[in-house]
């Protein structure tokens, strides 16, 4: 079987905390005299319920570790080490998705947490050869009008280069807020040329995609794998062309699903939907990019030529330059192209 790691492919759901290496998460821990739960540091995957009790344990974890990132060099080690382990995982396109509220306080003020994390996004590309593009995501725990002003911040550094930010998000749990009242948001985000990429489907079913399709209009749905629970939302989905990034280790650690065999990917490619692969927070759920596509093939019995598929979805569905596309769906061939070592 054909390498993996040396597959092209493009990763458009990590979040900026949870992408985070365990080894720095200590380092930054022990600068600050922080003391962190034993489950942030044990090497073992985080398994909670589906519910909120589920949830609240995991954003407390969450909340956690992102209190020990609190400067701009702890931002810039981020980004800078996210490039990094995309690079050796054959990532050619990352899309990180950060929400700079939580970093403001320490760099003064959320403008220059936006700049600190482009600017760090351009450096790393650089030194790493993966494009590094942003996702500027607003929480479902705050108002709507702080979704409203980090919209218009992110509208003001649109693009879809290295270091530019290429989309809009809305995250946390999908049961808090009213999603309607996040629309003239995203409104903003669109007239800027920002791509809409709001979580939904997974920790809520169909009804829950429907709200969030026909409020925030997304291109792409993080997670988006309850859709599969109703046919005709799925349908929908691919006729509008809505991609899916599919997150498996994070749909296991929060008790979506038992396993990630139990993961509906394949389901949801022969349905004809458009699958970006992510890793979501591998600091918390314990593996990145690449386990998700080692989970296709193991899991799924993918073979070779669909998880090229799969590394071509994630390229067309990212908000890459037409030449950086053209490249990696090049590389994606040629990766193809090669003999099987196996054969």
């Amino acid at each position: 079987m054909r390498d993996l790691a040396k597959l092209p492919k493009a990763h458009l759901h990590l979040h900026f905390t949870g992408s985070m290496r365990v080894a720095t998460l200590r380092d930054l821990a022990a600068q600050y005299e922080v003391r962190l739960p034993s489950a942030l540091t044990d090497d073992d995957p985080l398994r909670v319920p589906a519910d909120e009790r589920g949830w609240f344990r995991f954003q407390r974890l969450y909340d956690a570790a992102r209190a020990c990132v609190r400067s701009e060099a702890d931002m810039r080690r981020l980004v800078d080490e996210a490039a990094q382990d995309d690079a050796a995982e054959g990532s050619g396109r990352l899309e990180i998705q950060v929400d700079p509220t939580s970093y403001a306080p320490f760099v003064g003020g959320i403008t220059p947490a936006v700049e600190i994390v482009l600017d760090a996004a351009r450096t790393a590309s650089a030194a790493h050869g993966t494009e590094v593009a942003v996702v500027v995501a607003a929480s479902r725990t705050r108002h709507p009008l702080d979704a409203r002003t980090l919209a218009r911040l992110a509208a003001r550094y649109a693009g879809e280069g290295p270091g530019e930010v290429v989309g809009f998000g809305l995250s946390n749990d999908e049961r808090r807020g009213d999603t309607d009242e996040f629309a003239a948001a995203f409104r903003i985000a669109r007239r800027a040329g920002l791509a809409s990429v709001p979580h939904g489907g997974e920790l809520l079913g169909p009804a829950h995609v429907r709200q969030v399709v026909d409020a925030l209009a997304p291109d792409r749905l993080g997670h988006g794998v309850r859709a599969g629970e109703d046919p005709a939302l799925l349908g929908a989905l691919v006729d509008g062309g809505v991609a899916l990034e599919v997150c498996p280790a994070s749909n296991v650690g929060l008790g979506v699903y038992p396993d990630v065999a139990d993961v509906p990917l394949r389901a949801l490619v022969d349905a004809g939907a458009q699958v970006a692969l992510g890793a979501d927070d591998p600091l918390l759920f314990g593996s990145r990019l690449g386990a998700q596509y080692r989970a296709a093939r193991d899991a799924h019995g993918f073979t070779d030529a669909e998880l090229a598929d799969l590394a071509r979805a994630s390229v067309r569905a990212s908000r890459a330059s037409d030449d950086t596309r053209a490249r990696l769906l090049a590389d994606v061939d040629a990766w193809l192209a090669a003999p099987d070592p196996d054969a």
